[in-house]
């Protein structure tokens, strides 16, 4: 049979397409350009071959484990990362590799500005009170911002004082707490207020997740966290600080484990 002109043409096309698209397909991508636009406000080209790869940080063999570049706080053993008021040493028992809250407030030995943070903790079924008096923690960034942590399962209390709030300003979009008894988790960005001479020239800012559900989305922090009091950045302020967790004397203490942070 006789194919007509027009007909073997688009044949011959669709033949040197496939052809074509396959040697595209065996040909090595490029892995940068040097002759793109540069991106505003850069000194780099879009998708630039001289652009410097990010560093390679090994994660956790899970979520929750810490990656290379952590420096862990509590894993289940010793305290020593911690210390008590005064530079102390930590008196919180360690029972079955977790930490009981229980003799005060303790800060990390090491200090902090932007950074990542993990931590678990759980309050137990059968703590004592109600409202701000069960299960209540806290965690303060640079000694002075805190997400608040407590038991809000079934457990009225003001919305700016719940778990994923900032304490006494932003309460959290959602209550994602788990039932007393049960590990909860925080996976907190902690963006520090930027200064100049001392003075904040930039808030604080915060994105956090309760148990993988994200309650604060780069929420700006409006001050340093007050209880029964508004606040802002008025005075002088450090550019790293301590992270403390409080003890709210609860009956029984709050449990901690998996904790760490990851400076940024």
């Amino acid at each position: 049979m006789k194919i007509p002109f027009s007909a073997s043409l688009l044949l011959s096309f669709a033949f040197t397409a496939v052809a074509c698209h396959g040697q595209e397909k065996d040909k090595p991508s490029p892995i940068g350009y040097e002759d793109t636009p540069v991106i505003p406000g850069t000194e780099w080209r879009v998708h630039d071959i001289k652009r410097p790869a990010p560093p390679v940080v090994k994660p956790g063999k899970t979520n929750d484990d810490a990656p290379a570049d952590a420096v862990i706080i509590f894993n289940g053993g010793s305290t020593d990362a911690l210390v008590s008021k005064e530079g102390k040493p930590c008196p919180w028992k360690v029972e079955n590799g977790e930490l009981l809250i229980a003799g005060g407030d303790c800060w990390t030995k090491e200090q902090f500005a932007s950074c990542q943070l993990h931590i678990e903790w759980m309050s137990a079924p059968n703590t004592k009170g109600n409202s701000q008096k069960k299960g209540n923690a806290g965690v303060f960034f640079m000694d002075k911002y805190e997400s608040q942590m407590m038991d809000n399962d079934n457990n009225p209390t003001y919305a700016d004082g719940m778990t994923g709030s900032i304490y006494g300003q932003t309460p959290p979009m959602v209550n994602a707490v788990r039932k007393a008894g049960e590990w909860q988790t925080y996976d907190i960005i902690f963006t520090a207020p930027k200064l100049k001479d001392g003075k904040v020239v930039e808030p604080a800012y915060i994105t956090t997740f309760v148990n993988g559900v994200c309650v604060q989305n780069h929420t700006k922090i409006m001050g340093p966290t007050k209880h029964k009091n508004i606040t802002n950045y008025d005075g002088d302020f450090p550019e790293k600080g301590a992270i403390r967790l409080q003890d709210h004397k609860n009956d029984p203490p709050v449990r901690v484990r998996n904790y760490w942070v990851r400076p940024l």
